[in-house]
């Protein structure tokens, strides 16, 4: 359900300015202008700041891909985000490695049978429940699973993008892509 009434989904193909550089960019990098970034390029600097965000995660966090879909998930999954659910499941199952497993776990809010991938979850969704204000437990946790406490800085990273996605999606009502329909969640 959208509460954005006047705004529609901007169209690459009659972008003009900003708009049609950050979907340039964004088709550069993914290959598509999913839904998400059409709705998002209303505001260039919300997509374009996603991207970068998004990018340097991906490149710099030292997480695995596996772990990467891990962390968007937990957010996504608090945030009560279905499209990026979807997403970063496909994105997950396809293309990170993320165990079967795991996946099924996460999507059916189940406990993770991988003891590394949980403690990274939970502490990943007690940050965004807590509004940054983690449990000692869940960081200890975190830490003694082998994490490093340098990687909860980028787990605030991977929020802060998540934010920009998964609120923009509930104030559009963003549709799921085609490629992503078949990971919809409920």
């Amino acid at each position: 359900m959208s509460y954005l009434k006047q705004l529609t989904s901007v169209d690459h193909g009659s972008a003009e300015g900003k708009q049609k550089e950050v979907l340039d960019t964004a088709l550069k990098q993914v290959g598509f202008i999913p839904n998400m970034y059409a709705n998002m390029a209303n505001a260039p600097a919300v997509l374009s700041t996603y991207l970068h965000g998004y990018g340097l995660f991906r490149g710099e966090s030292g997480f695995s891909p596996a772990e990467q879909e891990v962390v968007f998930l937990a957010v996504s999954q608090v945030n009560g985000c279905s499209y990026c659910t979807a997403a970063h499941s496909m994105i997950a199952d396809k293309m990170s490695g993320v165990p079967a497993p795991v996946l099924k776990a996460i999507r059916e809010k189940q406990p993770i049978p991988d003891a590394k991938l949980a403690a990274l979850f939970e502490l990943t969704q007690d940050i965004v429940r807590t509004l940054g204000n983690p449990s000692e437990g869940k960081v200890a946790a975190f830490l003694d699973a082998g994490y490093k406490e340098q990687d909860v800085l980028y787990i605030i990273l991977a929020v802060s993008v998540k934010v920009l996605s998964n609120y923009s999606n509930h104030a559009f009502g963003t549709e799921v892509d085609a490629r992503f329909a078949a990971y919809k969640v409920g």
